[in-house]
């Protein structure tokens, strides 16, 4: 190493040697490796066009983000490269790397298509770019140290000092507690084994509940055993637990690089079993109950999955309704608060028939853990309070989740293991759930499948755009509205995009108005300097879709200097007419001598004079003409030149009607 404390050539390709055979020989991982997968190349040419809904989709699916192909090239490059902006922040909020001291990384930086995508990669290098489970693991390392509110349901004695567990997270990540415990779930403790010192099974709970596996064993003097006997008792433990030895992984330590990947690969191992686990004992044993009878559920403390407290979810109203028709098909309806489900017709609501029965509305109950719920503000200060819900009773306690059963699934899903995986669907509800049990994770999730599956960046609509904005699933209005009362700025954003790019259908309609109104409404005292936030959006969203060219190319100078120069040489060539008329007639006696045809034109002109000669049929067949030499309709109707011309009247159309809008309503903007 040279002095300034860089590595020379000959040590810098030694490193890169020793790194390439620790990868064929599988020791170390690669962060980057070749993907040549159908769903990993669809990844890439979304990446390349900027195709949001489509990179969402392929995420969902658990494609690796961070492979290369063939080319060499990650998703986030070929973005960055694109000057996508949206697909670079969707890959960096779902755990793509972006590190300045690797190659990728650099690449990445260097190859930005300007310096607001390169800002956004240099955000995330440092501050942003962690491991996605960390959460979860420092939530279960917390929970080894937390008295209140009192989660722990089992106590480890040793000799000089006591562990309070959790029995679930033990029969998860231990075979051992699982037989044990399910051969006796209403152990209240254990008594640790005299030969393994305490010291040993502290740094084994630590690797059962996620923790970092310190460097230092903790013996020495004063402590009563040596280091290589806290390492021997930690390979005793492993064995009794029947977990992997650890003693290696406390020794192995050096190798920053491979104790970083070894504990991820850890959390991932622990976080695959807290799911397995979640998933065959409080999702399969949930009950199915008459909401009427759900509060006569009795689940008793002591019980086989350890649940010490019952979450509750109610069916939606309009679910439990039951259409019947032939003797078969049961027809669900969405409920009415779910705004992805909301039709935009009004008048296409369903009226109840005659042939159509109620049956009474169903509830689940899901048996769940305190110690995961106070991941949740909500939960935290339910059950460390005095509520009724945070008292020890004979039977589980029932909390009503106002949400559905399917929502509730999805929040315990993260609670449980740090995944939330949805659909469009339900995400305006998942949303709501969030922001009722302050998971801003979940939130910004939501948020993020609306904003991509959402497609809120495709371009101008077909003139169709009334009959396709009645076959669009979404209520745009809604998610507005879901936006405003969850202080979600990215849905507000991507509401007056999703407005922006399709104004032409929004833009007369009551309903817009009504929402441009509510939105005026949100400054409190409004004065008449005071702006509207929505037009705001959409006024700068609609400039985005028009691209301002004209601004932007400097064309508008261009076609202002070509229009001139031809209205110019139109009139020299007027005058240039006139003289040459004025040459050709001679004068007699002071009067001119007109030609007779000229005076039979003269005639003429003066009977057609204020009318229309042009028969339809050749205006029709004109306007024809000048739409296939690449005339371009506007909005109005009428012909234009070309793209770049049609853009800037629909841009002014468009502008002018948010005028006419904001006129009508007696706004000042």
């Amino acid at each position: 190493m040279s002095a300034n404390g860089v590595l020379r050539k000959d040590q810098l390709e030694r490193s890169l040697h020793d790194e390439k055979r620790l990868i064929e020989e599988g020791i170390l991982k690669e962060d980057n490796p070749l993907d040549f997968s159908e769903n990993f190349q669809k990844l890439c040419g979304a990446s390349r066009r900027g195709d949001l809904k489509v990179c969402q989709e392929m995420i969902q699916e658990g494609t690796n983000i961070n492979a290369k192909d063939q080319y060499d090239y990650t998703p986030l490059i070929l973005a960055s490269l694109c000057g996508h902006y949206e697909v670079v922040q969707l890959l960096l909020e779902s755990g793509a790397l972006c590190e300045r001291d690797t190659f990728q990384g650099e690449r990445c930086l260097y190859n930005a298509l300007n310096d607001r995508i390169r800002n956004l990669l240099l955000s995330y290098d440092y501050s942003k770019s962690t491991d996605p489970l960390q959460p979860l693991a420092s939530h279960l390392t917390s929970l080894l140290t937390r008295e209140h509110p009192k989660t722990s349901d089992i106590t480890v004695v040793t000799p000089t000092e006591s562990f309070r567990l959790h029995k679930f997270i033990l029969s998860a990540r231990s075979p051992y507690f699982k037989s044990k415990l399910a051969s006796a779930p209403d152990t209240p403790s254990w008594k640790l084994p005299p030969t393994i010192p305490p010291q040993s099974f502290g740094i084994a709970l630590k690797h059962l509940y996620l923790g970092e596996l310190p460097r230092e064993v903790g013996g020495g003097p004063g402590t009563g055993f040596t280091d290589s006997e806290i390492l021997a008792g930690l390979d005793r433990i492993s064995k009794h637990l029947e977990i992997q030895s650890l003693s290696h992984m406390v020794l192995d330590s050096s190798d920053r690089r491979l104790a970083r990947q070894r504990r991820q690969d850890e959390v991932e191992k622990g976080r695959d079993q807290l799911e397995q686990w979640f998933r065959e004992n409080v999702l399969r044993h949930s009950i199915e109950i008459d909401m009427s009878r759900a509060e006569d559920v009795k689940w008793d403390r002591d019980n086989g999955i350890f649940a010490d407290i019952l979450l509750r979810a109610d069916e939606d109203e309009q679910d439990a309704t039951e259409h019947i028709q032939d003797d078969s098909s049961l027809q669900r309806i969405r409920s009415s608060t779910n705004a992805l489900g909301i039709p935009l017709d009004p008048s296409s609501k369903i009226s109840r028939s005659p042939s159509r029965s109620r049956r009474p509305r169903r509830s689940k109950i899901y048996p769940c853990h305190k110690a995961m719920l106070i991941r949740s503000e909500f939960f935290m200060t339910m059950f460390d309070s005095s509520f009724r819900e945070a008292q020890d009773t004979p039977h589980l306690q029932i909390v009503p989740i106002d949400c559905s059963p399917e929502v509730l699934e999805i929040i315990l899903t993260f609670l449980y293991t740090e995944k939330a995986d949805f659909g469009l669907d339900i995400a305006v509800d998942v949303l709501f759930s969030a922001d009722m049990l302050f998971l801003e994770k979940v939130k910004a999730k939501a948020a993020l499948v609306i904003s991509t599956l959402g497609n809120g960046t495709a371009t101008a609509m077909a003139p169709e755009a009334d009959q396709a904005r009645q076959d669009e699933e979404m209520d745009i209005y809604e998610i507005l509205r879901a936006a405003w009362l969850t202080r979600v700025q990215r849905l507000e954003e991507f509401a007056a995009r999703y407005i922006a790019y399709r104004l032409e259908a929004y833009i007369d309609d009551p309903e817009f108005a009504e929402l441009v109104k509510e939105s005026a409404g949100r400054i409190s005292a409004r004065q008449e300097t005071d702006s509207i936030e929505l037009l705001d959006d959409i006024r700068y969203y609609l400039s985005e879709r028009f691209r301002l060219r004209f601004e932007d190319t400097q064309l508008e100078e261009v076609m202002d200097e070509e229009q001139a120069l031809a209205e110019a040489l139109s009139q020299t060539h007027v005058v240039a007419e006139t003289d040459a008329g004025k040459m050709s007639v001679p004068l007699t006696n002071g009067q001119s001598e007109v030609p007779e045809h000229d005076h039979e034109q003269k005639k003429q002109s003066a009977d057609d004079e204020g009318v229309d000669m042009t028969s339809p049929a050749n205006a029709q067949v004109a306007a024809e003409a000048l739409l296939q030499s690449g005339a371009v309709r506007t909005l109005d109707g009428e012909l234009a030149g070309d793209e770049f011309a049609a853009d800037a009247v629909n841009y002014q159309i468009l502008l002018g009607k948010i005028d006419s809008l904001l006129e009508k309503l007696k706004l000042d903007a």
